[in-house]
C-alpha cells in the first residue's frame, strides 16, 4: 500500500513542480518587464501561484487516484495499466507545454495571461501562422519539446518505479477503501481551491499591484481552460438592432457625450478624501421598514436627513460583483455573466480608483471575508486599487462568520484606518464592503425575531457608529463618505425578482465636505456614481460611457436601469419597463419608450464587452 499512496503522492507533486518551475522561466522570457522586481517578489509569484498550480495537479492526479482506488479490490495489469498512464500523463504533458510555450511567446503582445482568446484566432490557421516569426517560432518550439519531453519523461519514470496494480488482501481492502475516499476529498479540495467561499479562479493568484507579477503567477493551463466555457460572440447576444441603429440610439443615452456644462457644485471643497461603504444588500424596501413603529435602519434615516439623499436610485444587477463593477466602473451589469469573472475584460474597464489615482490619490479597499471570490481581487488590482486588505491581512480576537469578519470588527477598524490615512497628508479613497447582512444573516445582536431584518439592522448599527466615530475625528472636515448598496433584497418575500421595487436601493453622500442636507429626486442607478463623483472633483470622466453626472447643468436622459438572469428593467418619473427574455416580451403596461431604452443599454453592454 505504501508504493500505491507514494505513487499518487508523486504524481500530484511531480505535476505541481512542472508547473511551479514554469514561473521563472516566464519571468526571464519577459527580462524587461521582470526587471524591476526583487528577488523576494520573483518568489512571491512562485509562491502564490501555487495555488492554482495545485488546482491543476489535483485534475491530473484525478484519473490515477480512480485506478488506485481499483487496485486495491482487484488485479490491474502492469503493461495495460502502464500504457494507458504514459498515454495519459503524455497527453498531459503535450498540454502543459503548449499551454506554456504559447503564454511565454503571446505574453510580450497580448499583456494578459493566455486564455481561450486564442481559439478565436485559430479559427483562421494561416492567418495565424503568417503573424509568427520564423525564429520565434523556433525558440518556442524548442521549449514546447523540452518541456513536453522532461514531463513525459519524469511521468514515465513515477508510473515504471512506483506504479503497483495488485490488489490487497480482502481484511485490508476495506479500511485503505475509506483511506482513498479521503484522499480523494483532500484532492478535491486542491481542484476546489481550498475550503473557503471562493473557489479556484485566477484571484487566488494576484497579490500586487504590478499587474505584471499576477499575470506571471497565473497557470496558464488553468486560465485557458476556465475560459473555455465564455461565449466569444457576446456582440450577438441580444440583437435588437442593427448596428447603426444601436450606436445611434446609445448616443442619445450616453454619459459622457457632449459637454452638459458646468455641475452644480454640492461639495465644499474640490478634493476631499474619499470613502466608499457598499453595504450588502441594503434594500430600499427594508430601509423604510418599521416593525412595532421601531425602524429596522434608523441609522440610514438619520443620515439621509442629514446628507446628500438620492430619492429614486437603483441598482444595475441582483449580485455583488456586478453591483460592484457598476458602482466602482460606471459599468452596467449583464444578465447571465458578470464581466468581473472575464480577467481579460474586466482589467480594460475604466475605474474610480484609477481616475483618483491619476489625480494622486492613495487608493485602498478593504473586506472582512475573501476578495478572491468572483476574482474581485483581480479585477480591483487590475482597476487601479493599489491596496487590498481583506481577511486573510486580518487579525482579530474572534472567529470570523462564514463569509469572515462581521461589520462591527471591520466598521471599527476601518474608522481607525480612515482616521490613520487622514493623518498621514495626502488625499485618498478607501472602500469598503460589508458582509453580515447576507446569508445566513448570522450576527451577533438581537434586536428582530426576523433573521433578514435582525441582521440589516446589525449592519446598519455598526455603520452608523463607524460615521459617528468618523465624525468626532479630525478627519471629517475634509471627508466624503458615499453609502450605496450593492444590490436590493426580494423583501418582502411577495416582491417579484424583475420589478423595479426589488432594484430600488439607498444612497446617501455625507461627510464635512458635504455643503449641505438636501434630496436628489433625478433617476439614477449605480453606474452613475462615477461621473457624479468625478465631475464634483473637477475630475475628467470622458471614460466612463454610461455615467451620468447627476448634478451636470444639462444632464443626458435621467432614468434607472438595471438587469436581472435574462432580462431588464428601466424606470424613470414617466414610469417603468421590464422585458423579460423567457417570456420573450414585456411586461405589461411598459413603456415603449424606455423599452427602447432598455434594449440599447443592454446590447451596448454586450457590444462593447465583445470589444474589449
Amino acid at each position: 500500500m505504501k508504493k500505491k499512496l507514494a505513487f499518487l503522492c508523486a504524481v500530484f507533486g511531480a505535476t505541481l513542480l512542472l508547473m511551479a518551475l514554469q514561473k521563472p522561466v516566464f519571468l526571464a522570457y519577459n527580462a524587461v518587464e521582470a526587471a524591476g522586481a526583487t528577488l523576494g517578489e520573483r518568489w512571491a509569484v512562485v509562491r502564490h501561484g501555487l495555488r492554482l498550480d495545485a488546482t491543476v495537479a489535483g485534475y491530473v492526479t484525478a484519473l490515477p487516484l480512480l485506478l488506485v482506488f481499483a487496485s486495491l479490490w482487484v488485479r490491474l495489469p502492469r503493461r495495460a495499466c502502464s500504457a494507458v498512464l504514459t498515454g495519459y500523463f503524455a497527453l498531459v504533458a503535450v498540454f502543459a507545454a503548449a499551454t506554456f510555450a504559447v503564454n511565454v511567446a503571446l505574453y510580450e503582445h497580448w499583456g494578459f495571461p493566455l486564455d481561450a482568446t486564442i481559439l478565436v484566432y485559430l479559427a483562421d490557421p494561416k492567418e495565424a501562422m503568417a503573424s509568427v516569426d520564423f525564429w520565434l517560432g523556433v525558440r518556442q518550439t524548442a521549449l514546447f519539446l523540452l518541456y513536453a519531453g522532461g514531463a513525459t519523461a519524469l511521468y514515465r519514470l513515477i508510473v515504471r518505479r512506483l506504479f503497483d496494480g495488485e490488489p490487497l488482501r480482502r481484511r485490508a481492502a476495506l479500511p485503505w477503501s475509506a483511506a482513498m475516499v479521503l484522499l480523494a476529498g483532500l484532492d478535491f479540495l486542491a481542484i476546489r481551491g481550498g475550503v473557503g467561499a471562493s473557489t479556484a479562479n485566477v484571484s487566488k493568484v494576484c497579490f500586487s499591484t504590478n499587474q505584471f507579477l499576477n499575470h506571471a503567477a497565473v497557470n496558464p493551463a488553468f486560465s485557458f481552460l476556465a475560459t473555455l466555457g465564455d461565449p466569444t460572440d457576446y456582440a450577438a447576444e441580444y440583437p435588437f438592432f442593427d448596428e447603426a441603429t444601436r450606436a445611434a440610439k446609445f448616443e442619445a443615452l450616453r454619459g459622457n457625450g457632449p459637454a452638459a456644462g458646468e455641475p452644480e457644485r454640492v461639495l465644499t471643497t474640490g478634493r476631499p478624501n474619499v470613502v466608499v461603504v457598499i453595504l450588502e444588500s441594503f434594500a430600499r424596501t427594508i430601509m423604510d421598514e418599521t416593525v412595532d413603529g421601531e425602524p429596522v435602519m434608523p441609522c440610514m434615516r438619520r443620515l439621509k436627513d442629514e446628507g446628500i439623499w438620492f430619492e429614486n436610485f437603483f441598482a444595475n444587477s441582483f449580485r455583488t460583483d456586478r453591483g460592484e463593477v457598476a458602482i466602482l466602473s460606471g459599468f452596467p451589469a449583464q444578465t447571465r455573466i458578470s464581466i468581473m469573472k472575464l480577467p481579460a475584460k474586466s482589467r480594460n474597464l475604466p475605474s474610480l480608483a484609477r481616475s483618483l489615482g491619476r489625480a494622486g490619490y492613495d487608493t485602498s479597499f478593504a473586506y472582512g471575508g475573501d476578495l478572491d471570490f468572483t476574482d474581485q481581487s483581480s479585477y480591483m488590482y487590475a482597476t487601479g486599487w493599489q491596496e487590498l486588505v481583506w481577511q486573510k491581512d486580518l487579525r482579530f480576537d474572534a472567529k470570523p462568520s462564514a463569509w469572515g469578519y462581521d461589520d462591527a470588527l471591520m466598521c471599527d477598524w476601518f474608522a481607525d484606518r480612515v482616521v490613520a490615512l487622514d493623518a498621514a497628508g495626502r488625499p485618498f479613497l478607501a472602500g469598503l464592503l460589508t458582509l453580515s447582512s447576507h446569508k445566513p444573516f448570522d450576527v451577533p445582536f438581537e434586536r428582530f425575531e426576523h433573521p433578514v431584518l435582525n441582521a440589516m439592522a446589525f449592519t446598519d448599527d455598526c455603520v452608523g457608529r463607524m460615521i459617528d466615530r468618523l465624525k468626532a475625528s479630525p478627519a471629517w472636515e475634509n471627508l466624503l463618505v458615499v453609502l450605496v448598496a450593492d444590490h436590493g433584497y426580494p423583501y418582502p418575500r411577495t416582491l417579484a425578482y424583475n420589478e423595479p421595487l426589488r432594484h430600488r436601493i439607498p444612497m446617501i453622500w455625507t461627510g464635512g465636505a458635504v455643503a449641505g442636507p438636501r434630496t436628489v429626486e433625478r433617476y439614477a442607478s449605480q453606474i452613475d456614481l462615477c461621473a457624479t463623483l468625478l465631475g464634483q472633483l473637477g475630475l475628467p470622466h470622458d471614460d466612463f460611457d454610461y455615467s451620468k453626472d447627476l448634478f451636470a447643468g444639462s444632464p443626458p436622459r435621467a432614468f434607472g436601469y438595471y438587469t436581472f438572469n435574462d432580462g431588464f428593467g428601466v424606470v424613470d418619473a414617466s414610469g417603468a419597463a421590464v422585458w423579460d427574455a423567457a417570456g420573450g416580451r414585456a411586461a405589461e403596461g411598459s413603456d415603449p419608450g424606455l423599452l427602447d431604452v432598455g434594449r440599447t443599454m443592454l446590447q451596448t453592454t454586450y457590444v462593447d464587452i465583445a470589444g474589449r
